[in-house]
């Protein structure tokens, strides 16, 4: 019985390390730089969920690596306006496209799934008002702008 207490303190110590740290949304909604007039913005973000922790692929946008999906944690990426792909590989890859209007901010969740051997990360378009709730308490994890 002692034993599966020390394994339970141990994983939970292990998967504490993976959520993400830093400034809270909240924090950062008022000094985040306003958009440039033909540019739109795409917010990733993942749960702070302790389902599929310690699975943290790369986030690539239009083919180049943007940040990491993190439990608890957000970043954005400020882009031209057209058609764009998102996508997160672990054994398989996931992908999806859309379309960014000019001005237009569009809110990707990044969420884990089980796979055959490995967890995968799933990216979907949810609305704003979903994002919004989630948001204010994830932790920036992009980097200094």
């Amino acid at each position: 019985m002692k034993i599966m207490h020390l394994a339970l303190i141990g994983a939970i110590v292990a998967l504490t390390g993976c959520a993400a740290s830093g400034p809270k949304f909240s924090e950062l909604q008022a000094s985040t730089p306003a958009l440039k007039a033909d540019q739109g913005r795409v917010y990733f973000y993942r749960s702070s969920s302790m389902f599929g922790a310690a699975i943290q692929p790369a986030i690539s946008f239009d083919g180049k690596e943007v940040g990491k999906s993190q439990p608890g944690g957000y970043f954005y990426v400020d882009t031209v306006a057209g058609s764009h792909e998102a996508s997160a590989s672990t054994e398989a890859t996931n992908k999806l496209t859309f379309v960014l209007d000019k001005g237009e901010t569009k809110y990707v969740r990044t969420s884990p799934q089980l796979g055959l051997l490995a967890g995968h990360i799933v990216p979907e378009l949810v609305s704003a008002e979903e994002a919004k709730k989630a948001l204010p308490d994830l932790s920036y994890t992009g980097q200094a702008k």
